[in-house]
Parts: C-alpha cells; sequence; structure tokens
C-alpha cells in the first residue's frame, strides 16, 4: 500500500493506493480537475477524511462513514 496526499482547493488529503501505480494517481488528478468548477462536487470533497485507490475505482470516504466511488480510468 502506498500513502501519499493530494491537494484539492487548499485542502490536503491523504490517498491509499492499493494498485501501487502511478499512473492511477495521476489518473485521480486529471479526474479531480475535470470536477473543479463542478460546485456540488467541491462541497462533498469538503468532507471527505480520505480516498483509496482501488483498481480503477477512487473510493472517497466521508468522516460520517458514508462513501462516493468515482472510476478514474
Amino acid at each position: 500500500m502506498q500513502a501519499v496526499t493530494i491537494k484539492f482547493k487548499n485542502k490536503s488529503i491523504p490517498v491509499l493506493n492499493f494498485t501501487h501505480r502511478n499512473s492511477h494517481m495521476e489518473l485521480l488528478s486529471s479526474k479531480l480537475k475535470e470536477f473543479e468548477l463542478h460546485f456540488e462536487f467541491r462541497r462533498k470533497l469538503k468532507m471527505i477524511s480520505l480516498i483509496e485507490i482501488i483498481g480503477d475505482v477512487a473510493i472517497f470516504k466521508y468522516n460520517d462513514g458514508t462513501k462516493l466511488y468515482l472510476e478514474v480510468s
């Protein structure tokens, strides 16, 4: 498991990369840039405590235990 942090709009979010591939991190970064102007996504991203990358899916985990799945491929 590879743990790094990613910055999005002045917020640092820890990312656990279970695939051990840097390409998935790059895909996640580009996907986040796509949603940069999406107000609802930015509002939800403020409450995220952790991101896990498993396969081609990024799992955004919230403080209350809920999850949001985002395909990064």
